[in-house]
């Protein structure tokens, strides 16, 4: 918008939005169809502008001078029916978490679509991707590297208001409540170390489907009373949680990036993540920054030693605030908006330009 762009994101509907808004930075936001029928709303909605017919043609949504199409693991194959150049956007490849997902014969199709139809559909457009193990990823599916670039997540302003750490030790988790993230091993972190450190508690800061499963389990472990379901929370409470807690947990089976990794930072909170979930090797710093664990018993040792060290566990949130301090998203949008302006050439940049997400 900056540039003086006109942007239009395309995305699934949902009950807490209207239909069609506008930003007050003036981006116009369409929702079409639902979790899953808003891949084919897309195209819908492309042709029906396109072809000048219906009240979406009025706005000429269907003829952007470039789209950015986000690939979820299920991508919109806009390349296959929109006659505009298409940059594809991909945080990162979900094979760990199709089987996660949808179960044996559903992860055989995700898989087959995110890594042979996708990979065809898209063999002549530009990639952008989050993080270095993602490119990489990229390319053993026959994307061509020249087609890769690079462009690291930006990390939000951290609003000035100042919080104390608490003084019991306290554990934070961010993220949707779904299964490949996780949360399970941060509630069994907490059961494992709860004897050896009184006054533990887990927050866990999200919603989703898999969290009646989680609150089970709590309660299986006996830990119920230690470990508090936020939910959905505001900005300004998710800088006082992380400003709050003592380490940061990202149990997470795979992430492209690891923003609350480098949010937590910001805060002076290191992280705990897994040294095979991609990107976060990249938001992490393994032992500058946070740790890096090979499996769960290791990953339940590395909380517990930064719990129970408190020198190295300040010197790491120091660090951590440093390295946060790297990426912002004004350098993110820079470059990317670099890397989109020649898919528009001959055509000038100035029109509406779709940005699908699921």
């Amino acid at each position: 918008m900056a540039r003086g762009h006109r942007v239009t994101i395309l995305c699934a509907a949902h009950d807490a939005a209207p239909a069609r808004q506008r930003t007050p930075e003036g981006v116009e936001i369409v929702r079409r169809g639902g979790r899953k029928t808003v891949y084919a709303m897309a195209a819908l909605t492309y042709l029906a502008g396109a072809l000048g017919v219906g009240p979406l043609s009025r706005r000429a949504l269907g003829r952007p001078d470039a789209i950015v199409d986000v690939g979820n693991g299920l991508p919109f194959l806009s390349a296959a029916y929109a006659r505009r150049p298409v940059v594809a956007l991909v945080h990162h490849v979900h094979r760990e978490q199709w089987p996660v997902v949808l179960g044996r014969l559903g992860a055989k199709f995700g898989w087959w679509v995110e890594s042979k139809l996708a990979i065809r559909v898209y063999r002549d457009c530009r990639y952008v991707t989050v993080s270095a193990a993602t490119a990489g990823e990229l390319t053993e599916l026959g994307v061509d590297a020249d087609r890769i670039s690079i462009v690291h997540n930006g990390t939000p302003p951290v609003p000035d208001a100042v919080h104390d750490r608490d003084p019991e030790p306290h554990l934070v988790v961010l993220g949707r409540l779904v299964p490949h993230k996780r949360v399970e091993i941060a509630l069994r972190t907490v059961a494992a170390l709860r004897p050896g450190l009184p006054g533990l508690r887990l927050t866990v800061a999200g919603k989703g489907w898999w969290e009646p499963n989680l609150r089970q389990l709590a309660v299986e472990l006996g830990i119920a009373d230690a470990v508090r379901f936020a939910g959905f929370i505001t900005e300004d409470e998710k800088h006082r949680l992380l400003s709050e807690a003592w380490v940061a947990l990202t149990p997470s089976l795979k992430e492209g990036w690891g923003l609350t990794i480098v949010e937590a930072g910001a805060r002076r909170t290191p992280t705990v993540a897994f040294a095979d979930a991609g990107g976060v090797t990249e938001a992490l710093v393994d032992r500058s920054t946070g740790l890096l664990a090979t499996d769960e018993a290791h990953f339940i040792e590395l909380v517990r030693q930064l719990m129970t060290d408190d020198d190295r566990r300040l010197a790491m949130g120091a660090d951590a605030e440093l390295h946060a301090k790297s990426f912002t998203w004004q350098t993110s949008g820079t470059r990317f908006a670099a890397l989109l302006a020649p898919q528009a050439e001959p055509r000038r940049l100035t029109e509406t330009a779709p940005v699908t997400s699921a």
